[in-house]
C-alpha cells in the first residue's frame, strides 16, 4: 500500500481564489469610476452610450465587466500556483468595493461634482 500523506490547508495554493476576489473589487471600483465620469462629463457620457435607450449605463456596465474579466485573467495567471496573504487581498477588495458602491450612490456623486 502506498504511503499517502494528507494535504495540509497551508500547502494548497489559494491564488486562484484570491485573484477572483481582488478582480471583483477592481471591477466594482471601475463601475463606480466609470459611472461618476459618465455622469460628470458629457463627452464621456456619449462615449459610454453603447445602446441609446439605456444611455451611458450600457457602456459603463459593459466596460466594468471587461475590466473585471481582464483583471481576473491577469491575476489568475500570476497567482495560480501561489499562496497569497488573504487578509491583505480581502482588505483591498473590500476597500475597492466600498469605492464602487460610494461612487454609484447619487448623493456621493452629487457631492463630488459640487451639485
Amino acid at each position: 500500500m502506498a504511503n499517502i500523506k494528507p494535504i495540509r490547508p497551508d500547502e494548497i495554493p489559494n491564488g486562484l481564489g484570491a485573484a477572483a476576489i481582488l478582480a471583483a473589487g477592481i471591477g466594482s471600483a471601475a463601475m463606480g469610476i466609470f459611472a461618476l465620469a459618465g455622469d460628470a462629463f458629457t463627452s464621456i457620457n456619449h462615449f459610454f452610450t453603447f445602446y441609446t435607450p439605456t444611455g451611458a449605463l450600457s457602456g459603463v456596465s459593459t466596460s466594468a465587466v471587461f475590466v473585471w474579466l481582464v483583471a481576473w485573467f491577469i491575476l489568475s495567471r500570476r497567482w495560480a500556483p501561489k499562496n497569497v496573504e488573504m487578509a491583505k487581498v480581502l482588505s483591498v477588495s473590500f476597500a475597492l468595493l466600498a469605492v464602487g458602491v460610494l461612487l454609484t450612490f447619487p448623493p456621493v456623486m452629487d457631492l463630488i461634482q459640487g451639485r
